[in-house]
């Protein structure tokens, strides 16, 4: 009876939190190994090289954070505010998790600032984004104008949200961004 494989997807996830860690650079194949409790050799059975696995991090990324969240929000139907309250409710409920979580998108928008590739693949998903919303607030709202300030503010917020640690007056975290998801929604 052989030995069972540490699966693809575990290297990925395993390469993610390394990134959140320590940036791209943090990204070896031995620590990685070392981590999920394996010898690197089993490594190579899925990834040609390091870079491999950086690229297939990033595909893996763009697809949990853009595609999968859009195929998620969809499959629910309902109109454009019944799809954006999913979409609120989904990212809100989001766990830090290696691949979806907030740290993992700040690790990739800090490596985009060092390289140009990754900051073209940042760039596809944000507008990903951007355009998933614009579909969605421009079914309601008919000012150009306005949906893009709605799609602007609702990106922000996801984003700037965990780096903002002033105090909300006398209101919680959570009751502020109900307000600001209410009035997103109006």
């Amino acid at each position: 009876m052989g030995a069972t494989r540490t699966p693809r997807g575990k290297w990925i996830e395993e390469g993610l939190r390394a990134l959140v860690a320590g940036g791209p650079e943090a990204v070896r194949i031995e620590a990685l190994a070392q981590a999920l409790g394996v010898s690197k050799g089993g490594f190579y059975g899925y990834f040609r090289n390091r870079g491999a696995l950086l690229t297939e991090m990033l595909d893996t990324w763009e697809y949990e954070v853009a595609e999968s969240v859009i195929e998620q929000v969809e499959s629910g139907g309902g109109d454009a505010r019944a799809r954006l309250e999913r979409l609120f409710a989904i990212v809100a409920a989001a766990t830090d998790g290696p691949v979806r979580g907030t740290t993992a998108d700040i690790a990739i928008r800090d490596w985009a600032r060092r390289d140009a590739a990754v900051a073209e693949r940042l760039r596809r998903v944000d507008n990903r984004r951007m355009d998933y919303l614009r579909s969605l607030f421009s079914s309601f709202c008919p000012d150009e104008d306005e949906v893009e300030v709605r799609c602007l503010l609702a990106v922000s917020v996801r984003i700037g949200n965990h780096f903002n640690a002033a105090d909300n007056g006398k209101r919680s975290r959570a009751e502020v961004m109900e307000l600001i998801r209410q009035r997103l929604l109006e």
